[in-house]
């Protein structure tokens, strides 16, 4: 398994991975309305080059022989979905093929979060999980997040609850 930083010109990987993805955890629990208005929008080629441009916001696939079966996004400063305290760093997305689940593929992205967090001397890692996504759940907890506080997520039409947990990495 080899983590890479993508760039630009992964942009077509990144929307074929970031759909498939978002719809393999999402689809079943949602109506294929919001799914395809929130697929179209929020991974949209304009959209995406705009982030994979952005300097506080970073992508980093997942590959398996050369194949991209997951991939992380981190956000800090004004990129981050919601404001927060100086020092932080937003994973805003972890995401895994349902065909390597289990395969470790999710924790090797936290952990290159984590690197990076260290890196930039960020003082605790925060994110946002659906309330019901209880697999992603269970994996921040595991890894030590704690719940903060709770903020609304929409996806197409549809007002969904997200809980706000953060790590700390060190004393401030």
């Amino acid at each position: 398994m080899n983590i890479r930083k993508a760039t630009i010109s992964d942009a077509v990987q990144l929307q074929q991975i970031a759909r498939q993805t978002f719809s393999d955890t999402f689809s079943a629990v949602n109506s294929g309305e919001n799914m395809k208005k929130y697929l179209t929008e929020r991974f949209s080629m304009e959209t995406l080059k705009s982030e994979l441009q952005c300097e506080d916001s970073e992508f980093y696939f997942a590959e398996n022989e050369h194949e991209i079966v997951g991939y992380l996004k981190i956000n800090v400063g004004n990129a981050q979905t919601e404001p927060q305290e100086p020092g932080a760093l937003e994973i805003e997305r972890i995401y895994v093929r349902k065909d390597f689940h289990g395969k470790k593929v999710g924790q090797l992205l936290y952990q290159q979060a984590v690197e990076i967090a260290k890196e930039k001397d960020a003082t605790y890692i925060w994110l946002g999980v659906w309330e019901e996504n209880h697999r992603a759940v269970a994996f921040y907890k595991k890894n030590g997040f704690v719940e903060f506080g709770k903020h609304t997520f929409k996806l197409g039409a549809d007002e969904q609850i997200d809980l706000m947990m953060r790590l700390e990495l060190k004393l401030s």
